[in-house]
């Protein structure tokens, strides 16, 4: 292995360890994060969705978890899993849609573990997860007739879009139907600021299994996020300072 792959291996073996110790003290003394009103939203509407017998959508994009465009979709299959232990007890449980296979069986055990936890009496639908298309335009053209007909009070779009999001926020509102928006593409992201009022904005993004008490691991994560962006501003501010005392 090369030094390059040393460093590497050494980088993810301290910031596991860092996760698991944060993740322990967390469970002894939880963490406060700044509030960020997108996921106040997401809480407010899973807990409506059960009260007035609408249905919760999530929306988990085109991209594939085998590509760096994984990122984003893991991120929403945790929001995914929480969400789907919170609204589960619904008459009407949750959809989530996707343009991937792979992320569609991942959805699919999500919200079966989420529907096993809150052990309901009913059994599992595996279509309240699906695919919608396989191409942006043919994913979206997908998702446009179940926000339409299937009494869809709350959309969560998170995880892999480009600008054709757009459409799929305009057919919410035609809905009259609340939208929360994440995605990891920067064109997606300029989309969102514009068509929805609350959009997340950056490494937001990878904030929500934290915000939504996924578990300890996500908290500590998020929080060992800010450190390693810590150090990075260091080393920066750093290099300049050593180059100007002339020892680099």
């Amino acid at each position: 292995m090369t030094p390059t792959g040393f460093a590497g291996l050494g980088i993810v073996a301290l910031v596991s360890f860092f996760i698991a110790l944060l993740a322990f003290i967390h469970r002894r003394s939880p963490f406060s994060f700044r509030n960020i009103r997108a996921f106040s939203r997401i809480r407010r509407a899973a807990s409506l969705v059960v009260e007035d017998g609408t249905r919760l959508h999530v929306a988990l994009g085109n991209g594939s978890v085998l590509t760096p465009a994984g990122a984003s979709a893991l991120a929403g299959l945790a929001l995914l899993r929480r969400l789907g232990e919170v609204t589960s007890l619904s008459d009407r449980p949750p959809v989530a849609t996707t343009g991937s296979g792979l992320l569609n069986l991942l959805a699919q055990d999500t919200l079966r573990a989420a529907h096993n936890t809150v052990a309901v009496d009913h059994a599992f639908d595996m279509n309240n997860a699906r695919i919608t298309g396989f191409t942006p335009l043919a994913y979206v053209a997908g998702v446009m007739p179940a926000i339409r007909d299937e009494s869809i009070s709350s959309n969560v779009l998170i995880g892999n879009f480009g600008p054709e999001v757009g459409l799929l926020t305009e057919s919410a509102d035609r809905q009259n139907a609340n939208v929360i928006a994440a995605s990891d593409n920067l064109t997606a992201q300029a989309v969102l600021y514009a068509a929805s009022s609350e959009p997340l904005i950056g490494e937001e993004l990878f904030a929500a299994g934290a915000y939504l008490q996924a578990g300890a691991s996500h908290s500590a994560s998020l929080l060992v996020q800010d450190i390693l962006r810590w150090f990075i501003i260091l080393a920066l501010l750093a290099g300049p300072a050593l180059k100007m005392a002339g020892v680099l």
